[in-house]
């Protein structure tokens, strides 16, 4: 048996109530308009916060990238030790020298990679976890330029865009002259790698490809210490080359030297 409640009338027994529809619009029209406007600032906010997480995955993106230079979490296995300079590791390749930079008071400030005449200079440096700063350390390296005498454009590079340029450099019996110079750029998790292509590999994409392959090949140690944005990561002269150092020093009762960019690894 069914239970429910008795209808007083059946439905076609019972009139429909005339609507006023100039009421009807007139009452509550603002209030749908309101509800339409809340609605589509509803819909707004949730696209720009989707545009945002999509603008910060294709950030991360670009941080892990399908080529090195590699950060020491993703680097491959390699058959031929990497020369462990702290920072920066690198993969010394047939014809290129290592050259380190000293600084007066014994700390290493650049790895220099030298094939042929031409070289390639490194320097790391600490970057926000989820951006990088290639590009506006760019465009400074370009603006300062540009006014101060020299001159660079961007280019697509094997890293994607670069810059092409012209460094004024005091040269012993010329004066200052402008030598070509090619700045390249990659943005990794907390780090940043700058790459300094001076000789006939700035202007020639031939020449540069073993300096850009050594670079491809290199790995960047962060640390987990708190760093400033652009601070330097911290280089060191390779255990082995300390070592032999400190020995030749003591052999000939000679204290370190203060400056020496002439320490090398060939290969």
């Amino acid at each position: 048996m069914a239970f429910g409640r008795k209808k007083a009338k059946r439905e076609q027994d019972v009139e429909p109530t005339p609507v006023d529809e100039e009421t009807v619009v007139g009452d509550h029209g603002s209030f749908v308009d309101d509800l339409d406007e809340d609605d589509r600032a509803l819909e707004d906010a949730e696209l720009l916060a989707e545009l945002a997480r999509q603008e910060r995955e294709q950030r991360l993106m670009t941080l892990s990238r399908p080529q090195g230079p590699w950060d020491i979490a993703d680097a491959p296995e390699v058959e031929t030790p990497r020369l462990d300079l702290g920072a920066v590791q690198i993969t010394v390749l047939p014809d290129t020298d290592v050259r380190l930079e000293v600084s007066p008071e014994g700390e290493v400030v650049a790895a220099t990679l030298v094939h042929g005449e031409s070289s390639l200079q490194l320097n790391a440096f600490a970057a926000p976890k989820t951006e990088g700063i290639w590009a506006e350390v760019r465009a400074e390296i370009r603006d300062a330029l540009n006014s101060g005498g020299g001159q660079a454009d961007e280019a697509e590079g094997d890293f994607g865009t670069e810059l092409r340029a012209a460094v004024p450099t005091e040269v012993p019996g010329q004066g200052v002259v402008l030598a070509p110079a090619r700045f390249v750029g990659v943005d990794g998790p907390r780090w940043f790698l700058r790459g300094l292509v001076t000789g006939p590999a700035a202007t020639d994409d031939a020449a540069v490809q073993p300096l850009l392959e050594s670079m491809k090949q290199a790995v960047v140690v962060r640390g987990s210490d708190p760093m400033a944005v652009r601070d330097p990561l911290p280089l060191v002269l390779p255990a082995d080359a300390l070592q032999l150092t400190e020995e030749q020093a003591a052999a000939e009762g000679l204290k370190m030297p203060e400056r020496g960019p002439e320490i090398t690894e060939t290969r």
